[in-house]
């Protein structure tokens, strides 16, 4: 009896076995409707039981491609794609499986990543509105913008693929309501410019640090992660790598063109160390993908009036500084629309239109869009005045002000007083005190709230910035 008994589970097992592994299983994010990045390599992935032979046909290829899955059960092969913008298929065949997605476009892949700014939907947060948002919710029906959405998740190990997500679809009233404002205004305007599809991978947790974004094997030169506290109450929300080993790692072999990030308020804290995280975090995904150096366009914090006793000015400043180390990068200036009533800026458009110029210009080589405001070059003191040059202000800088607001002067003494600010010639700023005879340092915009006044000739706004380094 017992011998009967063992050997009926035996077989139970070998057929739950076949059952459960023998067919194909596809990533989440391998599905019908999904967009291809275009006119490249791209892979297929998924898995089933070891030996187990695959056969894949793709309408845009004749031949039929073969793969056998190895041992570990995970198979991948790669596929030519073209600039075709007429929908595709793929059927993939096994002895257990006939999988046909459809639906198919070939276009531009972006990753747009971050917190609760990255995260804001075209509909707003409760009684924090999203400026053109309802206008842009009824007029969103487009078949070559396809979204992909995945939801905030955890885990303490890198998983294989996404489980919690909203699969991919077409742009429509009801998929871009709680889709983020920022990513959807930005890939909108870059179909319409391009004529092209584009594909928008949404991944981002209100309220996140950037630590729990980064792989472990990164993140740990810069803090012991098995000490850090577990966080189980917010779904590992504040755990090192955390974030990436649930919402970054099961994506890195769908090959995207770029990535946009929207994060830093949770960071503004430790300035320091989120200089040497986000270039590090950039290095890292890069190497996680396996694609080259990807463009990367990243958002500066808004000014805001923090109630803390926290200096965001210096992680603003920490992000200017990353532009210097991180290769193909950009940065959105925002020192002109923060909201002293939300650390949510209304204005998510124009987030988005300053990311579109920084891609437009760098990317897709449309050089004749400017894409950066005025950056702080040098300083020459003369009669008691500091005059201020910049570079990317080829024609020119500009004020809306007689008088540019927001800056301050000091002496060797290092005690800053409000100060005049006047354009000259249109090419530089003159910086000056009654109470400081013998200057030595300017800033601009250094406080947590303030509304940016300096632009280039494109209405690009400067960030803030400082022309000494004193603590």
């Amino acid at each position: 009896m017992k011998n009967s008994i063992v050997a009926f589970l035996t077989i139970s097992l070998l057929f739950s076995y076949d059952v459960t592994f023998a067919k194909i299983k596809l990533p989440s994010i391998i599905a019908s409707n999904m967009v291809l990045q275009r006119n490249t390599s791209v892979k297929i992935w998924g898995w089933a039981t070891p030996e187990e032979k695959i056969t894949i046909k793709a309408s845009w290829i004749s031949e039929t491609l073969k793969v056998t899955t190895p041992g570990n059960g995970r198979w991948e092969i790669t596929i030519k794609t073209t600039l075709s913008k007429e929908s595709q298929t793929i059927q993939l065949k096994s002895t257990e499986s006939n999988i046909n997605l459809d639906n198919i476009l070939f276009g531009e892949v972006w990753i747009c990543s971050g917190q609760s700014n990255m995260r804001m939907p075209l509909k707003g947060y409760t009684g924090q509105p999203t400026f053109d948002g309802n206008l842009s919710v009824a007029t969103s029906k487009n078949n070559n913008l396809r979204l992909f959405s995945i939801s905030e998740n955890g885990s303490p190990t890198p998983l294989d693929s996404v489980s919690n997500y909203k699969k991919w679809n077409t742009a429509s009233p009801e998929t871009v309501k709680d889709f983020s404002a920022v990513a959807y205004f930005y890939g909108k305007q870059l179909q319409e410019i391009l004529d092209v599809p584009v594909g928008l991978i949404m991944s981002s947790w209100g309220g996140t640090r950037i630590q729990p974004w980064i792989s472990k094997e990164a993140v740990a030169p810069f803090l012991d992660v098995n000490k850090v506290k577990k966080d189980t109450t917010e779904k590992y929300k504040r755990i090192p790598s955390a974030i990436f080993n649930a919402m970054i790692n099961p994506i890195t072999s769908y090959t995207i063109k770029g990535a946009i990030w929207y994060q830093g308020e949770t960071n503004r804290d430790e300035p320091k160390i989120y200089q040497k995280l986000l270039p590090e975090m950039v290095k890292d995904w890069r190497k996680q993908w396996n694609i080259g150096d990807f463009p990367f366009y990243y958002v500066q914090i808004a000014p805001n009036k923090y109630t803390d006793k926290t200096n965001s000015q210096y992680l603003r400043e920490a992000q200017l500084k990353a532009l210097d180390i991180i290769p193909n990068s950009g940065m959105a200036v925002l020192s002109d629309i923060g909201s002293t009533e939300t650390i949510h800026p209304p204005r998510k458009k124009e987030v988005a239109e300053r990311l579109l110029f920084i891609a437009l210009n760098k990317t897709y080589g449309m050089k004749d869009v400017d894409c950066t405001g005025p950056v702080y070059k040098s300083m020459t003191e003369k009669e008691g005045a500091l005059f201020l040059s910049f570079d990317a202000a080829e024609t020119g800088i500009f004020s809306p002000e007689n008088e540019v607001s927001c800056f301050e002067i000091a002496g060797e003494d290092k005690v800053f007083y409000p100060a005049k600010a006047e354009i000259i010639n249109h090419k530089q700023v003159k910086v000056s005190s009654l109470n400081v005879k013998a200057p030595v340092a300017v800033r601009y915009g250094w406080y947590n709230w303030f509304e940016g006044t300096l632009y280039d000739n494109n209405m690009l706004p400067a960030s803030s910035f400082r022309t000494d380094d004193w603590e």
